[in-house]
């Protein structure tokens, strides 16, 4: 069980790191409740869960794409872009359709571009990949874990993602109740500023880091 508890250990490294998906998680959650922020939430955790796998059973593939400029710079790239045209339609899409009620989120998106945000935030993002890549190479292979083991170390990883997540959601979702309107929109511009800054971030990072 040491491994299970390593994995938490990691995984609550994560849930304090701010980052594209607490913005995304924040103002979904605030916004449209808590089963929306989950289903932002859902998006995350399965990419992140094709990532274990993929490195897991690919890892000689995975250095390999890793080792590839081209792929981070591309993808790079592509990710910050997208990362910038969510920000910017957060930003200028104000919620007038929302019938402001206090205490009260309405959901307006469907359940699929909800999870599609959540998957396509943390997929585009190549420095996740290289982080499970780096998790993997340097626990899973160093330490030649058996499969048992593996799924232990990362098990005890995404059920504290998942955890927090949840926390972070719930907690969004219950301060709706102390905001007006004129609240939501200022979180957008935040939420929506905060993507774009991060998508610049990602793009200048892999152009000249």
């Amino acid at each position: 069980m040491s491994l299970f508890f390593e994995g938490i250990q990691i995984g609550l490294v994560l849930a304090i790191m701010t980052g594209p998906i607490f913005f995304a998680l924040l103002h979904v959650s605030v916004e449209e409740g808590l089963a929306a922020g989950m289903m932002v939430g859902a998006g995350i955790w399965i990419s992140d869960l094709l990532f274990i796998l993929g490195v897991s059973f690919g890892m000689s593939y995975a250095m390999d794409i890793s080792e590839g400029g081209d792929f981070t710079l591309g993808v790079g790239i592509l990710g910050g872009i997208i990362l910038m045209a969510f920000g910017l339609g957060t930003a200028l899409k104000k919620p007038e359709h929302l019938v402001f009620e206090v205490g009260e989120a309405k959901r307006h998106s469907s359940w699929f571009s909800l999870w599609l945000k959540g998957f396509l935030i943390n997929t585009i993002n190549p420095f996740t990949f290289i982080f499970w890549l780096g998790i993997a190479s340097n626990v899973v292979v160093k330490n030649a874990l058996t499969w048992r083991q593996t799924s232990l170390f990362f098990g005890g990883i995404m059920a504290t993602v998942i955890l927090t997540d949840f926390l972070k959601v719930y907690l969004s979702k219950e301060i709706r109740q102390f905001l007006q309107y004129k609240h939501l929109v200022w979180l957008r511009y935040l939420s929506g500023g905060a993507l774009v800054l991060f998508g610049i971030a990602l793009i200048v990072r892999v152009l000249f880091l």
